[in-house]
């Protein structure tokens, strides 16, 4: 199955001519001779431009595919504006699967004979087509509310675990033979990949998230989360209401109710930062199609957050870090940055301090005080990615959700307001979220929350203070008897040892005198002796 699956990749690949993609310089003579040999394998859409026969080849190899497209659609600055406009149909645009299959999917997840039981107005022509699911509206029919319906692809798993078992053979490979594979930890990502995009196709568990961050953004400015109706959410479909917002790629839109791009972008940075260090739970599947713009106040612009199959988490530790990096970042300070990673255990402690130092200054110095638009991300990441290959700093597996959603952020700001300042944005807040962490703040909110614990246990003090007296005083005998006990223990070794060796004297000395045929009852004598001996030395043993 999994070889099928490969000559399947390769030869959508080859059908789409996108070989052709690759530079000459990439490509041997090796490579160009069994090109042509794979006569069989001719480029079917020689008529097509570069971006769509890519769009179209990630579309027909399915989900995991499409979604490293929806990825490269928000990096304009790596991409050609053809490529990242046709990879941007990625984000909602995906051919949808048969409507009737969608309806019977729908009446078996919710136990209905048909969907009239529940929903009026149902549409059986899409509303949007994602690489998972897609979505299609109707009316609930108790509520009279219009709402949208999410129906998983059907027999999506299967094709979804071939391909990620292929990038685990690949990973293996990677990590085996390439250079830096080991520090790359390829393995340990496609494994964290694999529970995520796993974890995308229970829609259960998306209604779970979506309802969490709604509470999270209760009342916000910056965000609306639609409601869901968790009665009607199941693992194959869920409800939730009906939004209507212009998609934040549609800046023509956006500009025609004169949006205020400056607010938007900021208000875009600071719910990234909320949902990482406020919330420790954040959105992690933030392209353009998931994400729009109420139509309401755009002075006071507000975003419509959607489909949240894939969300990240932060422990403690991890934002600690995270925050003090941003903060030593934003103040130049790579001194900092560069302990932090020693300390942290991301590079190795021997490395020379002084030399990551500057690689980190080399690398960070120029893009400070520039807008987005002067900054050139792609140069920027790998440069980064050298001085990491020099002083050989491992990938966190944990933090890739994180880089994505990070790239997905900053795509967009791009996109909205290529002016905006990100540090100075980010600064101000994440040294704010740090004085509650460490200030008189965050001491008075780690005692009002250890309080209920506290008082429970005050009453047990007494005695616990006592019991805790009672074997402090006993800690001296208690230290003499295993004392006393070590040192028998030592001197029951110590005479198994002598005896041990012994027996080992007097073995050798019977085998000895039998093979030089001295008189025999000499060699039995010393037989006995060496038996008596052993006996002795494992006895010792067990005591």
């Amino acid at each position: 199955m999994k070889l099928r699956r490969i000559y399947r990749i390769g030869s959508v690949l080859l059908e789409h001519g996108l070989d052709e993609l690759i530079p000459k310089r990439f490509r041997p003579w090796y490579f160009r001779w069994w090109r042509k040999t794979a006569f069989w394998l001719p480029n079917k859409h020689k008529g097509e431009s570069a971006g769509r026969r890519l769009r179209l080849a990630l579309e027909k190899l399915g989900p995991v595919y499409i979604k490293f497209g929806q990825m490269l659609s928000t990096r304009r600055d790596l991409l050609s504006p053809e490529i990242a406009s046709e990879l941007k149909v990625l984000q909602d645009k995906v051919p949808p699967f048969d409507s009737e299959q969608a309806q019977e999917i729908i009446k078996v997840a919710l136990g209905i004979e048909s969907l009239d039981e529940i929903f009026d107005e149902f549409d059986p022509q899409p509303l949007a087509s994602a690489s998972v699911a897609q979505v299609h509206t109707a009316r609930l029919r108790e509520e009279d509310q219009e709402v949208v319906i999410k129906v998983l692809r059907p027999n999506i798993k299967q094709t979804i675990e071939d391909d990620v078992d292929i990038l685990s053979s690949v990973a293996k490979v990677v990590q085996r033979w390439i250079p830096d594979g080991k520090r790359l930890r390829p393995v340990e990502v496609v494994r964290e990949y694999r529970r995520t995009i796993l974890d995308e196709l229970d829609l259960l568990r998306e209604a779970a998230n979506g309802i969490q961050i709604r509470r999270n953004f209760e009342n916000s400015k910056a965000l609306y989360v639609p409601h869901f109706y968790s009665e009607y959410c199941t693992k194959q479909v869920i409800v939730l209401e009906r939004i209507y917002g212009i998609p934040v790629s549609d800046v023509e839109a956006l500009a025609a109710q004169n949006t205020n791009f400056k607010l938007l972008a900021e208000r875009g940075v600071e719910l990234f930062f909320t949902q990482v260090f406020r919330d420790s739970f954040f959105h992690a599947d933030m392209h353009p199609g998931n994400i729009f713009v109420s139509r309401e106040h755009p002075e006071d612009p507000k975003y419509i957050g959607i489909d949240f199959g894939i969300v990240g988490t932060l422990n403690k530790e991890d934002k600690r870090y995270l925050a003090e990096n941003f903060i030593a970042f934003f103040n130049r300070d790579y001194r900092k940055v560069a302990q932090l990673h020693v300390d942290s255990g991301w590079v190795p402690a021997d490395i020379n301090i002084d030399d990551f130092e500057m690689g980190i200054r080399t690398v960070c110095e120029p893009i400070f005080q520039k807008p987005l638009a002067e900054i050139s991300f792609g140069n920027v990441l790998m440069q980064l990615f050298a001085t990491a290959r020099r002083f050989d700093m491992e990938v966190q597996p944990q933090l890739v959700l994180l880089q994505k959603t990070l790239l997905y952020i900053e795509g967009l700001g791009r996109q909205l307001y290529p002016q905006l300042d990100l540090w100075k944005t980010a600064k101000p807040f994440l040294e704010n979220w740090m004085k509650d962490q460490i200030g008189p703040k965050a001491m008075y909110n780690q005692i009002k929350e250890n309080l209920p614990f506290w008082s429970e246990k005050l009453p047990e003090m007494p005695d616990l203070l006592f019991d805790t007296m009672r074997q402090m005083r006993q800690l001296p005998l208690q230290m003499q008897q295993q004392h006393k006990e070590a040192m028998e223990h030592a001197a029951k070794l110590q005479k198994s040892r002598i005896t041990g060796h012994l027996a080992i004297a007097f073995s050798v000395g019977a085998l000895a005198a039998h093979m030089l045929g001295h008189h025999v009852g000499y060699s039995t004598l010393l037989a006995i002796l060496a038996l008596w001996c052993w006996r002795r030395s494992f006895r010792l043993l067990k005591k």
